[in-house]
């Protein structure tokens, strides 16, 4: 009976370590402006947490909202968001998620976020929902994000490769803004 558990442990462990494929569909822009339930700018707070739900594992991030595109200004969002992304480390099991976005303690970012029905927070796209926000020489806030790392279809399930996305801030707020009036393209 112990070698059977001895066993069956073993077997579970190993699942957990193995690194679940990712297959994402590629959102436009437009897409992640519509299909997300939240789009913020913040900083990732230090310290994070990991979950096992079902099986795989979670790590919990608190982000620390300082501005919001959608929803509309006025509509509450708690300047505290818990933000799941798929992988990371439990009780010594690693599990990596191809695509899955690297959050980074301090550094600021717009987020395109989705919460399902049970209120779990994530990052839309998986990275693709991710932006850098940094200044460049001239003094003005770029978003950035690079190439999705996973493999990627388009909404017709054909491969298609992903690229860069870079503009200023303020372009990115205006498209937000365009395409929720229902003007965006």
């Amino acid at each position: 009976m112990m070698r059977r558990l001895i066993i069956l442990l073993a077997v579970a462990a190993g699942c957990l370590t193995l690194a679940p494929a990712s297959t994402l569909q590629r959102l436009s822009l437009n897409d992640m402006i519509q299909k997300s339930t939240m789009i913020v700018r913040g900083t990732i707070q230090p310290g994070s947490s990991a979950a096992l739900r079902g099986s795989l594992i979670y790590t919990h991030y608190q982000l620390l909202v300082t501005a919001v595109f959608k929803p509309a200004p006025g509509q509450f969002i708690s300047p505290s968001i818990d933000v799941a992304v798929p992988g990371g480390a439990l009780n010594g099991l690693q599990q990596p998620v191809a695509g899955a976005p690297a959050l980074a303690s301090g550094q600021d970012y717009v987020f395109f976020l989705w919460t399902s029905k049970s209120g779990t927070t994530q990052v839309i796209g998986l990275s693709q929902g991710l932006f850098n926000v940094t200044t460049n020489a001239q003094g003005q806030v770029i978003v950035s994000r690079g190439p999705a790392t996973a493999t990627m279809l388009d909404s017709s399930g054909q491969p298609v490769t992903d690229s860069n996305l870079q503009m200023p801030l303020s372009q990115l707020v205006s498209k937000i803004q365009a395409v929720l009036a229902g003007g965006g393209q």
